[in-house]
């Protein structure tokens, strides 16, 4: 019977120049470590890296080997820098072949779109030995090989590579999470929010400060796989902040 405490993990590499310079602002990592939560996998951290093969090599053999999955973005398109596939491919060390069904799809989809030129066949590219993650969208498909999932850049077509590896995965519990908010200064309430993380067992307490209209407040989010667990820490948690004085906005502020 699998560990009901079992906690998946999940990284991801976000491949490309224009993150770095901030041409290009990620969209990925929310909607990633969106979608993973659903799937009761935990989106553990997140490496940003150039196109640059001996980087991407690197990211990928230290993140895949402490996780249970790693996804990356960017960098699975037709242009000479789209060098993903090539990384993963060294760092797995197995060759880069033409997968024949991606190739079937994208001569299907480039059939009155101009026809399948030797840039656009890159993208039939995958390391040996992958299966392909579906893309309704543009046509060029996703790659999975193992635990890894290599995926576009482009958000919209993220999604759709995403929601064709709904249910897929296997995965513990989704986690759970309950936001309330105070006008109180953090560093007022840190050793109540540790006592009270202390005492419930399974539950976690992120402390989220801001300033805003001129005062000082913070927002704290309990996190648990388990909602009696939950609610019993969030109730405990309203309880003293107020019997602290200090009045809790459900749902954060």
């Amino acid at each position: 019977m699998p560990d009901p405490n079992r906690i998946w993990t999940a990284a991801l590499i976000v491949i490309g120049d224009e993150i770095l310079s901030g041409r290009t602002q990620d969209r990925n990592v929310a909607q990633i470590a969106t979608w993973l939560n659903v799937q009761g996998i935990r989106l553990a951290e997140v490496r940003v890296v150039a196109d640059d093969q001996p980087a991407i090599v690197e990211a990928v053999n230290i993140l895949r080997a402490r996780n249970d999955y790693l996804f990356t973005t960017g960098g699975i398109g037709p242009t000479h820098d789209d060098i993903t596939v090539d990384a993963i491919a060294a760092a797995l060390g197995v060759e880069v072949i033409v997968h024949p069904k991606a190739r079937a799809v994208l001569e299907s989809y480039y059939e009155t779109r101009g026809g399948l030129t030797d840039a656009r066949l890159r993208m039939a590219r995958v390391p040996d030995g992958a299966s392909l993650i579906e893309n309704r969208m543009s046509g060029a498909p996703g790659i999975r090989h193992g635990n890894i999932f290599i995926m576009a850049g482009v958000p919209s077509i993220t999604a759709g590579m995403l929601e064709a590896l709904t249910g897929t995965l296997e995965g513990g519990s989704p986690l759970l999470a309950t936001t309330i908010g105070c006008w109180v200064a953090e560093s007022e309430v840190a050793d109540l929010l540790g006592k009270t993380e202390r005492a419930h067992e399974g539950c976690q307490i992120g402390s989220y400060p801001f300033f805003r209209e001129g005062r000082t407040g913070a927002n704290f989010v309990v996190r648990s796989t388990d909602q009696a667990r939950l609610d019993a820490c969030v109730s405990a948690l309203t309880y003293a902040l107020e019997q602290g004085g200090w009045p809790v906005h459900p749902g954060g502020i």
